[in-house]
C-alpha cells in the first residue's frame, strides 16, 4: 500500500524493516519533500522565534512574570498551538510531519520551545487522542488559541523511568461520582501557569492496582503548584511539583480506559521522543550557524578563525551530523504519518487505535530519533561552543545558552539509556514473535560467516555503491554479534544491559547511515548534491568505525575464550576498511557551511 505526500508515492513500511532493508530501496519521506504549505508555516514559524522569543531572551530566562504564557497566546494567534487539533474542535489537523517541523523551527530558545512542546505535545495530545466528544469539546477549543495552557504529571519523586511504579492513588468515592487523588507529581513543564494537567495515578482495585490518566483542572480543591525548580538549562521554562491533597476528580473527567494508562503515557511519550529528536536537529542547525558566524568574524594570528584546519574540521563534522540527523528524523515523522492514514483508510474514520497501532509501530525509530538527535545536539552544540573559545562560556554569547541547555534533551521523554534498552528489546521481542524476520536473518547470515562468504549485496542504482556496500555489511554485522549474545543468554539477554545497550548504538548508527544514504540518492543532481553525497560518506564512516568496534566488543562479552577466535574470524569477513579521505570531505563540507553562512539545506 502507498499514499500520496506531494504528489510522489511512498511506500507504508513495518517499524524496524530498515535492518533487513537496502538502503535506498524504498522512497523516505525527507525535508525535500516538504509542501508549500510546510514551508510557509515553518517561515511563520521562524519568524515568530526571531522577532517574538529571541529577542525577549533575557527576560524568558529571568522567568519575567506573565511573559511566557503571553508568548504562548500569541503563538496561538497565529496558529502554532492548533496544528494537532481536530478541525471540528477549531484546530488545524495537521500530520506529523508537520507539526514536527513547526517544532524544529521553534527551538532557537529552549526554554520557550519547550514550554509550548509541553502544551501542544505531551500536554493536550492525550486529550487529542484519547478523550470522549464531551471532554474535547470543553477543552480542545480553548487549548488550541492559547487561552488554557496544557501539563502533563507523570514523574513523581520515586518513578522518573519506572513509570508505573507511581504512588499517586486515586479512590473512588462511595457515590461513584468522584475520584479523590493524593500524591506528589514531580520536574512538571508549565506547572507554573498551567489549567489542565494530564494526572497519572493509581486505581486500587481487587485485581491490583490499576494505572489510569485523569484530566485534573488547576483550580481544583486540593491541588497546590509548588514553587519553581532552579535548574542547570531551560531557566525559562516553568517546573514546579504538584501536590495532590485530596483532589476531587470528577469521574467524567477519567482520559481514556481505566487501567490503561501506560497506553496513553507511553504512546504520547513515543510521538515526544519523536517532536525532541527533530527539535534537537532544529537546535543544532542555530548552534552551527552561530559557530560558523562567530569563525568568520574572530580573528587569530592575523587570519580568520574559519581559515584554520581544525576549525573546519569540526564545521564539516557538525554538518553531517545534522544532515543525517534531519534524515533519519523527517523519515520517521513520515513513517508514522503514512501508517497513520493507511490504517485511516482501512476504517470507517479515525480512531484511538489507529493512533495506537501507527505510534507503537515506530517505537524502535521513534527512540532512534530521541537518541540521536539530543546526542547530536550535544556534540554539535559542543563544538560550536569550542569554536567560540573563551567567549562560548560567557553569558552575553547565544551559545553559551544553547551549549547549557541541550544537557535535558538526554533526560527528558525517557533518558537515553531507556531508550538504548527499549529499542534493543523491542528488536528481539518482534524477531521472537516472527512480527519481523530476525530468526531467519540470524540462521542465514551465521551460514554464510561459517563459509567465509559474505551475505549477497545488489546496490539501488549505480550511486554511493561502496557505502552501500558498508552499511549493507554493517546491518549483518550487528546482527551476527546480537545473534551470539542471544545463544549464549536466551531469555536472560535482557539482565545483560551493556550489551543490549551495544545493539541499540548499532542499529542507531545503521539507520542514520541508512537514512542519508536514501535521502541522497533521492535527492539526485541538484545543487547540493556533492555535499549531501559528503555528508552520508562521513556519515557512513563514522557508522562503520562505531558498528565493528561494538559488534567486536559484543563478540568478547558473549563468546567463550575457545570460540571467540572463531566468531572474530566470521566478522572480518564483513570488516572492510576502506581508504577514504576523511579530511579532505570534511574541508569540502566547511567550505559550503561558510560560503552559506551556517546550514546550507532547507
Amino acid at each position: 500500500m502507498a499514499v500520496t505526500m506531494k504528489d510522489v508515492q511512498f511506500d507504508v513500511r513495518d517499524g524496524g524493516s530498515f535492518i533487513f532493508e537496502r538502503a535506498g530501496e524504498f522512497r523516505i519521506f525527507t525535508p525535500e519533500d516538504f509542501t508549500d504549505e510546510q514551508q510557509q508555516m515553518r517561515a511563520v514559524a521562524l519568524r515568530f522565534a526571531e522577532e517574538e522569543v529571541l529577542p525577549r531572551i533575557v527576560d524568558i530566562e529571568a522567568k519575567k512574570p506573565g511573559l511566557m504564557r503571553e508568548l504562548l497566546e500569541k503563538a496561538g494567534e497565529l496558529g502554532l498551538l492548533m496544528l494537532d487539533v481536530p478541525q471540528k474542535y477549531d484546530g488545524l489537523e495537521q500530520d506529523k510531519t508537520t507539526t514536527m517541523l513547526i517544532t524544529e523551527s521553534l527551538t532557537r530558545c529552549a526554554s520557550f520551545a519547550v514550554s509550548l512542546g509541553a502544551h501542544v505535545g505531551i500536554g493536550s495530545l492525550p486529550l487529542v487522542y484519547f478523550g470522549t466528544v464531551e471532554q474535547k469539546t470543553k477543552w480542545l477549543p480553548r487549548l488550541a488559541t492559547g487561552e488554557l495552557i496544557a501539563a502533563y504529571a507523570l514523574t513523581e519523586p520515586g518513578s522518573g523511568s519506572d513509570a508505573l511504579a507511581a504512588k499517586t492513588r486515586a479512590v473512588l468515592s462511595d457515590d461513584g461520582t468522584h475520584y479523590v487523588l493524593n500524591g506528589t507529581k514531580q520536574w512538571i513543564t508549565n506547572a507554573g501557569f498551567a489549567d489542565l494537567f494530564t494526572v497519572f495515578a493509581q486505581i486500587p482495585s481487587d485485581k491490583g492496582d490499576q494505572f489510569t490518566a485523569f484530566l485534573v483542572e488547576r483550580d481544583s480543591p486540593g491541588l497546590t503548584i509548588g514553587t519553581e525548580e532552579h535548574k542547570h538549562g531551560i531557566t525559562g521554562s516553568s517546573t514546579c511539583p504538584l501536590i495532590l491533597d485530596d483532589v476531587k476528580v470528577p469521574v467524567d473527567n477519567v482520559l481514556g480506559t481505566i487501567g490503561k494508562g501506560h497506553r496513553i503515557a507511553f504512546n504520547i511519550l513515543n510521538v515526544g521522543r519523536a517532536r525532541l529528536g527533530i527539535g534537537s536537529i532544529g537546535a543544532a542547525r542555530y548552534a552551527l550557524k552561530l559557530a560558523t558566524g562567530y569563525a568568520a568574524e574572530r580573528k587569530q594570528f592575523g587570519k580568520s578563525l574559519d581559515t584554520f584546519g581544525l576549525i573546519r574540521a569540526k564545521l564539516g563534522s557538525m554538518a553531517a551530523a545534522i544532515y543525517a540527523g534531519e534524515a533519519l528524523g523527517y523519515r520517521t515523522a513520515g513513517l508514522i504519518d503514512r501508517k497513520y492514514h493507511a490504517l485511516e483508510e482501512l476504517s470507517p474514520g479515525p480512531d484511538d487505535d489507529d493512533f495506537q497501532k501507527a505510534v507503537e509501530e515506530f517505537t524502535i525509530e521513534a527512540s532512534i530519533l530521541k537518541v540521536h538527535g539530543s546526542e547530536a545536539l550535544d556534540f554539535v552544540a559542543d563544538e560550536a561552543l569550542q569554536i567560540h573559545g573563551g567567549y562560548g562560556y560567557m553569558t552575553e554569547y547565544p551559545i553559551e545558552r544553547v551549549s547549557r541547555d541541550a544537557r535535558i534533551n538526554r533526560i527528558f521523554e525517557g533518558t537515553n539509556e531507556i531508550n538504548r534498552l527499549l529499542l534493543a528489546a523491542t528488536v528481539l521481542k518482534r524477531g521472537m514473535k516472527q512480527r519481523i524476520p530476525l530468526m531467519q536473518k540470524f540462521q542465514a547470515i551465521s551460514a554464510s560467516l561459517k563459509k567465509g562468504e559474505e551475505p549477497t549485496f545488489e546496490p539501488v542504482g549505480d550511486a554511493l555503491v561502496d557505502e552501500q556496500r558498508q552499511v549493507h555489511r554493517m546491518k549483518h554485522a550487528a546482527l551476527f554479534a546480537i545473534y551470539q549474545a542471544v545463544q549464549r543468554y536466551m531469555m536472560k539477554i535482557e539482565e545483560q544491559q551493556e550489551i543490549l545497550g551495544a545493539f541499540a548504538d548499532m542499529m542507531i548508527e545503521v539507520f542514520a547511515a541508512d537514512s542519508a544514504i536514501a535521502r541522497t540518492l533521492q535527492y539526485g543532481d541538484g545543487p547540493l548534491a556533492s555535499f549531501y553525497a559528503d555528508c552520508t560518506t562521513l556519515t557512513v564512516e563514522h557508522a562503520r568505525d562505531e558498528v565493528f568496534t561494538l559488534a567486536k566488543r559484543v563478540l568478547a562479552a558473549a563468546l567463550p575464550g575457545d570460540k571467540l577466535a572463531t566468531g572474530l574470524d566470521q566478522l572480518a569477513v564483513l570488516d572492510h576498511w576502506r581508504a577514504v579521505d576523511v579530511f579532505g570531505v570534511r574541508e569540502r563540507l566547511a567550505a559550503t557551511v561558510i560560503d552559506a553562512g551556517g546550514w546550507p539545506g532547507i
